[in-house]
């Protein structure tokens, strides 16, 4: 059974900093594409970025690109978003989700495993 677990959410002020986490069982993240997405309220689910791990790529929604880095540890079985100057409009519920494409995209459409989802707020 496949089961992805974030971590670390939580209440930070705008310009702060937060880092989050995405543990896997039952699958091995450097076999897939592995994603994170978020969710505000009365909002459709946007991808913010994702990475292959054994390929060494990265790739990050405009929106968070230079605030946010994605990583992997393969030991671990673990992905991390480590997010910087959050602003307010970087609060949600935040996803992660295992692609098993081996596509580099941002679509949700193409994840196919979730997590339960970790909220981060960000007070102005």
């Amino acid at each position: 059974e496949v089961q992805l677990v974030e971590s670390g959410g939580g209440l930070v002020q705008a310009g702060g900093s937060l880092k989050i986490a995405c543990e896997a069982s039952g699958v091995i993240f450097a076999k897939h594409v592995v994603g994170w997405f978020r969710q505000a309220p009365g909002k459709e689910r946007e991808g913010v970025s994702c990475i292959s791990i054994s390929h060494d790529r990265t790739l990050y929604a405009d929106s968070v690109a230079g605030r946010f880095t994605i990583s992997g540890d393969s030991a671990k079985n673990t992905v991390y978003l480590q997010m910087n100057n959050l602003k307010p409009e970087d609060t949600a519920v935040y996803y992660c989700a295992t692609n098993p494409y081996y596509s580099m995209d941002l679509d949700p459409s193409t994840y196919d495993q979730w997590g339960q989802g970790t909220q981060v707020t960000v007070s102005s």
